[in-house]
């Protein structure tokens, strides 16, 4: 057992609680509270003039599934030879090593859990994975969900990977919409052949890896992870959903500012970022930390990414700190750190706030969480000591 004693524990869904005590079972968050007994033999740590959160939730991210500095070798974020290719998992791409700079970077900033999906040159890319950031002996060690949705993009991303690049479809946002639609109605199609078949393996359809992949997307068991920087291409993704009835999220949501009320009104919730690349190409040439104030007084259920794919996850604090400057309440972005992110990556029972039997993923820093002087001092994953500065 362990015990961190004093401070002031931000619990993000249940206020702060000052000089409390929290205690730690079998990687689980036992008891919490300033009238908590700690029994005798149990190590504790010392938070007086601490504070004390969850572990941060990087929503979306690229970390691990593309090795930093190792270039085309260790390059795994897109099968970039087939448009669509739902049947691809991020988990097989993922690089558990201990030395992987980006895994690294995000425990020591106290980034615990964060969800890696493939990268958006496919219109269907495959599923994305949620992992803690411990390093571990294989990859499914770490993982505490998967799938975690399946990753599609719009916009710039595929035209220009296949239609300039390769010279073949889609050229245009028309032929990724056409190609998304296919797979959709061919998956129902797939779907309605196999119930009717009911069992009889001479009456099932040919097996299809794109079709069974896409199943639990039909069966909303699994949203989609729409990568779209710009509204109109976020709208083209919502009246697909619409049409098959599916739910899904808006990466990036970098127009968000245009259309957060209807994306509000749609009960569609956000991962905002990247935000501090500027204007790194024409579809995010308002990219703004000010959207994230739009999609908050729109109601839009959001939380901030890193879309990192090395030790740039680092820096996630950071546009929260500068949106917090611009109006956003402090608790907002705390919780679009933590506990919002978490629930929109489908880990929300588990991780990013401090509660009685959630995981005990705890971050202990020097000061004020959203001041780029403080120090991250240790941070502690399902209950174990993982790092101190």
């Amino acid at each position: 057992m362990l015990a961190i004693k004093g401070g002031k524990i931000l619990t993000i869904t249940k206020g702060v609680i000052d000089g409390g005590i929290i205690l730690i079972d079998k990687g689980k968050i036992k008891a919490i509270g300033t009238d908590v007994k700690i029994p005798a033999d149990v190590k504790i740590i010392n938070a007086n003039r601490k504070v004390i959160m969850p572990g941060l939730v990087d929503s979306h991210c690229h970390i691990g599934i593309g090795e930093e500095l190792a270039g085309p070798a260790g390059a795994d974020y897109n099968e970039g030879t087939d448009p669509v290719t739902p049947q691809m998992r991020a988990i097989d791409g993922i690089k558990a090593n201990a030395d992987e700079k980006g895994l690294a970077a995000a425990l020591k900033t106290g980034i615990t859990t964060c969800q890696v999906l493939p990268g958006s040159a496919n219109v269907i890319g495959g599923t994305g994975c949620v992992i803690k950031t411990v390093p571990k002996v294989t990859i499914t060690e770490m993982v505490i969900k998967d799938p975690s949705g399946m990753k599609c993009a719009l916009g710039e991303n595929p035209k220009r990977f296949y239609g300039i690049e390769q010279k073949k479809a889609p050229s245009t946002r028309m032929g990724e919409a056409a190609m998304m639609r296919e797979h959709f109605e061919r998956t129902r199609l797939y779907i309605d052949k196999k119930e009717k078949a009911n069992g009889d393996s001479s009456k099932l359809p040919e097996y299809n890896p794109k079709f069974e992949a896409l199943i639990p997307v039909l069966k909303h068991e699994m949203p989609l992870r729409v990568h779209a920087h710009r509204a109109d291409d976020v709208a083209i993704a919502v009246r697909i959903c619409e049409e098959y009835n599916l739910t899904m999220s808006w990466e990036h949501a970098t127009e968000g500012h245009r259309i957060a009320e209807f994306i509000a009104k749609k009960g569609i919730p956000a991962t905002f970022g990247p935000s501090m690349m500027g204007g790194a190409k024409w579809e995010m040439r308002e990219s703004s930390v000010n959207t994230a104030i739009d999609l908050w007084k729109a109601g839009v259920k959001w939380a901030f990414q890193t879309d990192a794919v090395s030790q740039t996850i680092q820096y996630i604090t950071v546009p929260a700190a500068i949106a917090v400057k611009e109006g956003l309440p402090t608790e907002e972005a705390l919780k679009a750190l933590t506990i919002s992110a978490a629930e929109i990556i489908g880990v929300g029972d588990r991780v990013g706030s401090l509660e009685k039997g959630k995981d005990a993923d705890i971050r202990i820093l020097a000061g004020d969480p959203l001041d780029i002087r403080t120090r991250v001092e240790k941070v502690i994953v399902d209950g174990e000591l993982v790092y101190t500065r």
